[in-house]
């Protein structure tokens, strides 16, 4: 079985970036589903990877939010 793996980076501004590694097709956009609803944000972008083209079995999103889990902020 091949490694599967999903890099997360957490820029200072707040601005997350997740690959997936090691998902060919469209699964990997299942595969981050989870995330995508865990951070509550807006997809601002998508990029797929050479492996989103292989056959059956990733791609990059870029999650921009407030980072606050409540509604409104506190300024």
């Amino acid at each position: 079985m091949r490694k599967q793996d999903i890099e997360i980076v957490i820029a200072p501004n707040g601005e997350v970036t997740f690959t997936v590694k090691g998902v060919k097709g469209g699964s990997c956009l299942d595969e981050t589903k989870f995330l995508e609803q865990a951070l509550g944000g807006a997809v601002i972008d998508q990029q797929k990877t050479g492996e989103y083209y292989e056959q059956s079995e990733g791609y990059v999103s870029t999650w921009a939010g407030d980072g606050n889990p409540g509604e409104g902020s506190s300024e």
